[in-house]
Order: C-alpha cells, then structure tokens, then sequence
C-alpha cells in the first residue's frame, strides 16, 4: 500500500527528479492541502493513495504579471507514471465585474471544475485531468501538461506586419478559433460556463496542432443572459486575434497614427475602454461583415450575442463572403 512507504521507498521514487543532496533530508507526505503555502518544492503528495512530487509554484502570466506567482497552482510529477502534472488546490476569491452596464459576481469553483472536467474528458478543445479529494476533504484537481503554449504569447511573438498577417495567417487561426467557440457551445448547451475566457487561457497543444481551453475554476453569478460574461469574454479575445493584438488608444497616439482623429467612444472596446474595437478604421482593408462581428463588443452596439450560435452564424457569413 502506498500508505506504508518508508522513507527509503520515497527516496527510490523521487531519486531522478531531486538534487542528490536531497537523499539526506526526509521528504515530507502530505495528505492536507488546506494550507496550500504549506504545500512546497520536494513534497510528496498523496491524493487518493498516489504520489505526485511538488515541483514549482504556477505564475500567472497575464498582462505582464509573470511574475506573480499562484501559490494555490503547483507543478507536480507523477511518480508511478513519470508524467508531468498541473496540480490545483482550493482557493477562494471573489470579485465583481461590469461590462456594458451589466454586474457580475466572479468567484472560484473547485467544484465546477472538477464537474467540467469529467464533462470534456473525451472533448478534443479542453484542457484533461480529473478531481479527488485530499484527506481533509478538499477538491484538488490533477491537470494532464499540455506541451504548447497560449495563443496569447504566438500572435504577440509573430514578427511581421498586419496585412501579412491577416491575409496568410489569419484564416487558420480564426478557423482554430471557430472550433473554441464550438466547445463552448457544447458547454453551454449542457448548463455549464467557462467563467474565465482569456487569450492566454487557449492553449496551442502542438503536438495534436490543436487549439484547448484551459482553467475553467472561474465562476459568476448572472441576472439577464447566463452565457453573456462568456460571450464578451469571446469578443475580446476575437478583437486580440483580428487586430494582432491589442489596439490600445495609446499606441496609436504615440505612433501618430492617422485614424486617431477619426475614432469615437463608440469605436471602443465596451470592456476595456483604452482598446479600439472598430479596427477597420485602423486596417480598411479588414472586410465590413467582420467589423460588423466586432462591434458587437464595442460601446457604440445596439445590441450583444446573446449566445454562441449567433456568433458562428456571422463568423460563417464572413468566411462564405470573403473566400476563407
């Protein structure tokens, strides 16, 4: 039984991942992650009888916060399969979000997590793994690495101007985007949300060259639209993906941009206000029937999807018209 290893057990075990000088100080197992800061490099943890050895703390890598590390999210091994694993424990936040007049109650839920986990495990767009609990009852979750990175940090290292880009790469990344869209449809179809759609939240799994959400913890509480803190959360990420990045008010300015005298208010993103959203002031050439998707998320819109299927169905019209 895993339960009765010895020292000498866990050192066999742990031997080609840790320093040799490790062999002189016990390691420690650990069966409560209540504490997570407790839950440190070197440890072994027991979840459900099997050891998974604590490697490094997550850092959040968002808006230039990588250096901020996420205590409650550690990188693990598996020790009786060799594979490497994403480890997340309990932690509890909450936060209150608004967007285009609408109020939203952002909290964290290991418990919708772990239900969505056992939801998408055959689905090609997620992120794998499974929840347990630990011995004092808590939800961990046991992610499966993906090899990749975000689609966040691909299109912010591409080196080559827009026109290039929208008209050589674009298409393939918009129909890799489709496909995201697709998966939450199918999430939304069986009463679950994302809760936290990110650019950096998709993960380019280059070994399956597929495109898979990541992090689902994230939930809110909703009066009008259930799906709308996802939906918007969709438009900002299509807004990052059509105009290579963000357009922030400013850059433009700093760059002497021409369009700056011709943007308005309701040219913005209806989030984030210092962000263009009507980029075919920025790139004419970008085709009046996406614009038209991409105001939707604008403060100027008279009226916002209210699920995923309206956005498809527009997506889809832009592609029938434009050839891609």
């Amino acid at each position: 039984m895993m339960n009765s290893l010895s020292q000498e057990e866990i050192f066999e075990l742990t031997e080609r991942w840790l320093p040799k000088d490790r062999k002189s100080q016990p390691i420690r197992m650990l069966r409560d992650t209540t504490d997570f800061f407790r839950v440190d490099y070197g440890d072994v943890l027991m979840l459900n009888e099997k050891p998974y050895l604590i490697r490094q703390n997550a850092k959040e890598g968002r808006f230039g916060l990588d250096d901020e590390v996420k205590y409650w999210v550690k990188r693990a091994i598996d020790l009786q399969k060799g594979s490497y694993k994403i480890i997340k424990l309990v932690f509890y936040e909450r936060f209150m979000s608004q967007i285009g007049g609408i109020r939203f109650e952002c909290f964290r839920s290991p418990k919708k997590e772990a239900r969505i986990l056992e939801l998408v495990a055959d689905h090609k767009n997620f992120m794998h793994g499974f929840a347990v609990k630990d011995g004092k009852g808590n939800i961990v979750r046991v992610i499966d690495l993906i090899h990749g990175r975000p689609l966040s940090d691909y299109i912010e290292g591409l080196h080559l101007d827009h026109y290039t880009y929208f008209k050589d790469l674009f298409p393939d990344i918009l129909n890799h985007f489709m496909e995201c869209i697709r998966a939450i449809r199918f999430l939304h179809g069986k009463g679950e949300k994302h809760g936290d759609i990110r650019r950096d939240h998709i993960f380019i799994d280059r070994e399956r060259n597929r495109y898979r959400w990541i992090d689902f913890d994230l939930n809110y509480r909703h009066r009008e639209n259930i799906y709308g803190y996802d939906l918007f959360g969709l438009g900002n990420v299509l807004l990052f993906l059509v105009g290579k990045g963000d357009m922030l008010l400013f850059d433009l300015k700093a760059r002497g941009c021409p369009s700056i005298e011709v943007l308005r208010d309701e040219d913005l993103n209806i989030v984030f206000h210092n962000r263009v959203a009507n980029l075919k002031k920025i790139y004419p050439y970008i085709p009046e029937s996406l614009n038209m998707v991409l105001m939707h998320f604008s403060k100027g819109a008279n009226w916002f999807y209210e699920n995923t299927a309206q956005l498809l169905e527009d997506l889809e019209e832009f592609k029938r018209k434009s050839g891609i």
